[in-house]
């Protein structure tokens, strides 16, 4: 269930809201004037949700590239980032 708080709780209960947000990682929606407003959470779970959000991308990159006829033999993938790695340390 989500945890809504108001403007003024936020306000007047800071560290509170805060301590729920890193200990539960879960987000704090704020109100104001009774709507909807603002979500409120940590910075390792908005760096986490941000990271799957460009996972998700990728991925959907990768499908689309599929569809397109944009793929390659996974051998051939692998030497290709065996030979950067191999260029860039040398």
């Amino acid at each position: 269930m989500p945890n809504i708080k108001s403007s003024t709780d936020l306000r007047n209960n800071y560290n509170e809201i805060s301590s729920f947000c890193h200990e539960t990682q879960e987000p704090v929606f704020i109100t104001k004037n009774g709507r909807g407003d603002l979500a409120v959470m940590s910075i390792e779970t908005f760096e986490l949700l941000s990271g799957k959000v460009e996972l998700y991308q990728l991925l959907d990159e990768g499908r689309t590239a599929v569809k397109e006829g944009k793929k390659r033999p996974m051998h051939e993938v692998m030497k290709d980032i065996k030979a950067s790695i191999t260029d860039d340390h040398v």
